[in-house]
């Protein structure tokens, strides 16, 4: 007899589970061989920025403060040469009733699971998206689950989840935390079927929907401030939710350009799902081991066709250091009296290098922070990587090795960002959606120069390296 419950049985349910889940039939925008409608799939399943802004305001979202960070600009402006170094702004996400920007994406799903009669949220992550979820549900008296991958084989957990678990659990949802690895999401599909609650998904139309009010706001603030528009915009980068959500807002409040900065944490080298390698990591998002597989391949998440897709519209993406992330979130405590959590600082981190590169009159928004506290402050971060093996110390952060030692910079100078190589991250893109074809359509082809934010001179020419043709537009 067939086990309905097993692990292929569930995986196979998927596309069904997930429909049912959110109310989005999916498959009317599959397109050509391997493409689909973006921008129609975005309007449909949007909703006005002016009514968001309202559910957001009525529940504790949104209208944060963009503060700009003096003291920081000072010392960038030391280092720097004569005539150099940008204003550095911050918005102040940690000030949302659950600290985090995500908070954004929580009161939509929320919203909505009340508004279409779902009894309550389920969520899966292991981030402040959960707690994020379980404030709003509080709000709007919903019920909620949160699933997490927190533990190792040994049964040893990262401080910073299990801070989050407890922050969820205070907002009365329940917590499940699971062991690193594949059961993570089956046991999400299962209990999305068992329960019939409604999949809060960071990554549907909606959770990108509930972000551009932070786009939006960083323009208008960002104007009131200093009557100008930012001229760049620094975005902590991991599953790509966050940039793309910003990038909407920001064109669709001002027609001039803001150049959208990614920034993550190089892990490279510690593999997410590795049991061994799970508690090597002083950082739980924000990093390359995410903002690298979901920048070149969205449909990775759980919904059939992620509405996060960040390489439509980042100019540049960055990586700083472990060690450099660390010391910049003491600096943010020492110079400005902000005490804000280490993942959010990454693009502050990159930001504080970026600043040096552009003149005085210049303005650069470091687009969110996070609360900390308890596992998620930095010095629980450093204290659990040294007991599990980790050298710390003060010298040149390049030398890092991810999983070995965490290098704080001995001097400012070294805080560096390395730019990383667009040409390649696209041909990675093309290559993961293409891999199962040898000719493509017409449509695929201007699908794939949306989806790199490029040319389709240049999309025909990775298409050549990686010797998959295509029909032209009258063939």
């Amino acid at each position: 007899m067939t086990d309905r419950n097993s692990y292929e049985n569930i995986l196979k349910r998927k596309a069904d589970i997930m429909r049912q889940s959110t109310g989005i039939d999916y498959s009317k925008y599959e397109k050509g061989l391997l493409s689909f409608d973006y921008e129609g799939f975005m309007k449909e399943y949007s909703m006005p920025l002016d009514l968001v802004s309202q559910i957001q305001a009525e529940h504790g979202v949104g209208q944060t403060p963009l503060k700009e960070l003096p003291n920081i600009t000072a010392l960038v402006r030391k280092i720097a040469k004569p005539g150099f170094g940008a204003r550095i702004f911050l918005k102040d996400e940690a000030c949302n009733d659950s600290g985090s920007f995500k908070a954004r994406r929580a009161s939509l799903a929320c919203f909505l699971a009340k508004t279409l009669g779902f009894k309550g949220v389920i969520t899966a992550t292991s981030g402040n998206y959960g707690a994020a979820v379980a404030s709003q549900a509080a709000k709007y008296g919903l019920k909620c689950i949160v699933v997490q991958e927190c533990f190792d084989s040994q049964g040893i957990g990262q401080p910073e989840i299990i801070e989050k678990a407890r922050a969820c659990e205070a907002y009365g949802a329940e917590v499940i935390q699971l062991t690193v690895g594949p059961e993570l999401f089956y046991v999400f599909l299962r209990l999305i079927e068992e329960t019939g609650y409604y999949n809060a998904s960071l990554y549907s139309p909606f959770g990108i929907n509930g972000i551009e009010t932070l786009g939006v706001e960083i323009v208008n603030d960002c104007l009131k401030l200093t009557q100008k528009v930012p001229d760049v915009v620094v975005v902590t980068n991991a599953g790509g939710g966050n940039l793309t959500g910003t990038a909407r807002g920001i064109s669709k409040t001002t027609d001039q350009k803001v150049q959208i900065v990614a920034a993550s944490v190089n892990l490279s080298g510690l593999h997410m799902a590795s049991d061994h390698d799970f508690n090597k990591k002083s950082f739980t998002t924000g990093h390359t081991g995410f903002g690298i597989p979901f920048t070149t391949f969205p449909d990775r998440s759980d919904v059939p066709r992620s509405a996060a897709r960040p390489l439509r519209y980042l100019d540049r993406y960055v990586t700083v250091n472990q060690g450099e992330v660390f010391f910049m979130t003491e600096t943010l405590c020492a110079l400005e009296g902000l005490e804000r959590g280490p993942a959010g600082n990454t693009a502050l981190t990159a930001a504080f290098s970026i600043a040096q590169e552009l003149p005085e009159d210049k303005i650069i928004v470091v687009q969110e922070s996070e609360y900390t506290g308890a596992g998620k402050h930095h010095q629980a971060q450093l204290s659990f990587a040294k007991e599990n093996g980790i050298d710390i110390f003060f010298g040149d952060p390049k030398a890092e090795i991810p999983g070995t030692n965490i290098i704080l910079p001995e001097n400012l100078s070294l805080i560096q960002t390395k730019d990383l190589d667009l040409r390649k991250i696209r041909t990675s893109l093309i290559r993961n959606y293409v891999k199962d074809y040898s000719k493509i359509t017409n449509i695929d082809l201007n699908f794939l120069k949306d989806e790199t934010n490029t040319s389709l001179k240049e999309v025909k020419a990775i298409l050549r390296e990686l010797k998959v043709e295509w029909e032209e537009e009258n063939g």
